[in-house]
């Protein structure tokens, strides 16, 4: 059974920015089109970024220039760069196939941007 591990969230101030990386094991990853979502307090989760498996990428309105998804095939792993950071960022976000059929969802990372 593959593995997600999410990491890199913190607290941060607005306008900073941040770095997630999302682990996953298993051989399938390289293959997949991968995500980023993101749930907050009292909110459903929606999706932030996706990128295939040869690097394309689409973006919510709500990040577009702001955050930047990329893969790294070698080593299983995915990022997501987050710039000029907004309270309304403040979530748990999560790594997951963009596809009906998903991992497991893993832990998630927390940030928070908060002065």
């Amino acid at each position: 059974q593959a593995q997600l591990v999410e990491s890199g969230g913190a607290l941060v101030q607005p306008g900073g920015s941040l770095r997630l990386s999302c682990a996953v094991s298993g051989s399938l990853f390289r293959f997949s089109t991968m995500a980023w979502y993101r749930q907050a307090p009292g909110k459903q989760r929606e999706l932030v970024a996706t990128v295939t498996s040869s690097g394309s990428t689409t973006y919510a309105d709500s990040v577009k220039g702001r955050f930047t998804i990329s893969r790294d095939n070698p080593k299983n792993t995915m990022y997501l760069q987050m710039n000029s950071l907004k309270p309304e960022d403040t979530a748990v976000y999560y790594c997951n196939s963009a596809g009906t059929i998903k991992y497991s969802w893993g832990q998630g990372t927390q940030v928070t941007v908060s002065s």
